[in-house]
C-alpha cells in the first residue's frame, strides 16, 4: 500500500532538491553589490531595517483591507458566472444585490478620501 506513495515522495524530494540547488547556485555565483539605492525603502514608506515596534501610518492597513475587499468580489464573481444558467433569475438578482452593496461601500470609501494618498 505505501509503495503507491513512493512516486509522490520522490517527486517532492526531487522538487525540493532542484529548488535548493537553484537557490544555492544563485547565492554562490550571483553578484552581491549592495548600494544605497538597493537598500532604500521600496513601496513601504519607512526604512526596512529599523525597530519593528515603530509607528507608521494606518493607511497601509486601510489600502490592504480595501484591496482584499474588492479582490474578494472577483472571487465570488467567477463561480457565479459559471453557474449563471443553472441558478436563473434568483441568482442574478442576488449577485446584483451583492454588487450593489459593494458599489455603495466603494462610493463611501471614495467620498471619505480613503483612496487618496497624500
Amino acid at each position: 500500500m505505501l509503495e503507491n506513495y513512493f512516486p509522490i515522495l520522490l517527486f517532492i524530494l526531487l522538487g525540493l532538491a532542484i529548488g535548493a540547488l537553484a537557490m544555492g547556485f544563485g547565492w554562490l555565483f550571483g553578484p552581491n553589490r549592495p548600494d544605497s539605492e538597493k537598500l532604500s525603502p521600496y513601496e513601504c514608506g519607512f526604512e526596512a531595517f529599523e525597530d519593528a515596534r515603530m509607528k507608521f501610518d494606518v493607511r497601509y492597513y486601510l489600502v490592504a483591507i480595501l484591496f482584499i475587499l474588492f479582490d474578494l468580489e472577483i472571487a465570488f464573481l467567477f463561480p457565479w458566472a459559471v453557474v449563471l444558467n443553472e441558478i436563473g433569475l434568483f441568482g442574478f438578482i442576488a449577485m446584483m444585490v451583492f454588487l450593489g452593496i459593494l458599489v455603495v461601500g466603494f462610493i463611501y470609501e471614495w467620498t471619505k478620501g480613503a483612496l487618496e494618498w497624500d
